[in-house]
């Protein structure tokens, strides 16, 4: 047996610690991790700091691996927040009783063993671990290279924590950030019940097409926002602005402006700020020459069609523009990624149209896609945002890492023949 296949059955194994953990105990693990992040925070700058110097600052993935003292302390918080949610375990989902007397229903359970494959964000490593303590599943964790000095801190943080309360440390596993152990954890099947990849389309398309388990497909996200023929100018202004910029290394931040042909005159309003927080625009013709002489000529490029379909990950967006929603809704088919959409529009028929016909897990009227997020959705956390229509859709926490099973009570219960 090679070192990473009893890595991988030890993880499969420590499910029964699991299953006889109480909720009580769960929440205390919680808060005391919470408590060790705060505490350690010194010593995890310090480590994520060693990756920070291997990657340079331009590379987009860069602020999604950037700790902080206040990136932390929300960490933390969030982990509390987890810590504080009823349990999705053991919930009736359904019930009822045949005409015979046999009782039939239907309760959620863990999925057991949950691999993640994530680039380089440190901070799944905390969201993963929590959520998928809380819900009762083992997690086998695939982080990239970028963040591995990140990574063992935190893992040896929560090892530490599981250590106080006796509990198997082998309910979090982190993998060494090979590609042959990429290549083993898909394989898995004996041992592993479901993938999730958190990262890249490239990495999700690898997952996709190399995984023997069953995979939930998360994080690419190309969002665009529509400025309607009907759109507010102040509302998209700021909209606009605040989905390009707020943190631009998100899978929810905006890749494409669309805008009604019969509103080119209000772009260079709309796109203001977006030039002055340094946005670099690609736009199609049409909008080129309503922002020519009237948005930062440094940064004012013609599109090309790689422009369109593109998650930017950085201070770049393009500029569609469209005749009719019908256009918008035909781009929007086009290069969407089914992750998260917005129309700023002042007619409930247009919006009507746009909630109905855009297919996405996150559909917006006149707010910035920025809020597609497990945490202001009221999940806690999120393990990543499901683009996928089974199982799970949109941001995924605690619910959504649970099946179910069927319960079925008799009285000496016989089948016909």
């Amino acid at each position: 047996m090679s070192g990473i296949e009893k890595i991988l059955v030890d993880a499969s194994a420590a499910r029964k610690s699991l299953n006889v953990l109480g909720p009580e105990t769960i929440d205390r693990i919680l808060e005391r991790v919470s408590e060790e992040t705060v505490n350690r925070m010194e010593f995890i700058l310090s480590e994520n700091a060693r990756d920070l110097a291997l990657m340079d600052k331009s590379n987009p993935l860069y602020d999604r691996l950037m700790l902080s003292e206040d990136r932390l302390r929300a960490i933390s918080s969030d982990i509390l927040k987890v810590a504080g949610m009823e349990s999705p375990l053991g919930q009736v989902l359904s019930e009822y009783t045949r005409p015979d007397g046999l009782a039939i229903s239907r309760i959620s359970v863990p999925f057991g063993v949950i691999g993640i494959i994530y680039e380089a964000r440190p901070n799944v490593t905390f969201d993963v671990f929590s959520l998928c303590l809380k819900s009762g599943n083992v997690c086998i964790l695939k982080g990239g290279s970028d963040a591995i000095n990140s990574n063992l801190a935190i893992v040896q943080l929560i090892k530490d924590v599981l250590a106080e309360f006796d509990v198997s440390q082998d309910i979090l596993t982190l993998l060494p950030p090979g590609r042959e152990e990429t290549s083993m954890l898909l394989k898995a099947r004996e041992y592993v019940d479901l993938i999730i990849p958190r990262g890249s389309r490239s990495l999700i398309d690898f997952v996709r097409a190399n995984s023997e388990i069953p995979v939930i497909e998360t994080g690419a996200g190309i969002c665009h926002t529509y400025f309607d023929e009907y759109g507010d100018r102040e509302k998209g202004r700021k909209i606009i602005h605040n989905a390009k910029t707020r943190r631009v290394s998100v899978c929810n931040a905006l890749d494409c402006l669309i805008i009604h042909e019969s509103r080119l005159a209000d772009l260079p309003y709309i796109t203001e700020l977006c030039g002055d927080s340094g946005v670099e625009v690609f736009a199609d013709n049409r909008a080129y020459e309503a922002l020519k002489g009237n948005y930062p000529p440094e940064l004012l490029r013609h599109a090309t069609e790689e422009s369109f379909g593109t998650e930017f990950l950085s201070l770049r967006m393009s500029v569609k523009t469209v005749r009719d929603i019908e256009g918008a809704l035909e781009h929007i088919e086009k290069y969407g990624s089914r992750h998260s959409e917005a129309i700023i529009s002042e007619d409930s028929g247009r919006t009507s149209v746009f909630f109905r016909q855009v297919d996405a897990s996150s559909v917006y009227s006149n707010a910035s896609t920025a809020f597609t997020d497990g945490g202001e959705f009221g999940l806690g956390a999120e393990i990543g945002i499901s683009t996928q229509k089974l199982h799970a859709r949109g941001p995924m926490a605690l619910r959504e890492l649970t099946t179910y099973k069927w319960i079925i009570r008799g009285e000496g219960h016989v089948r016909k023949p």
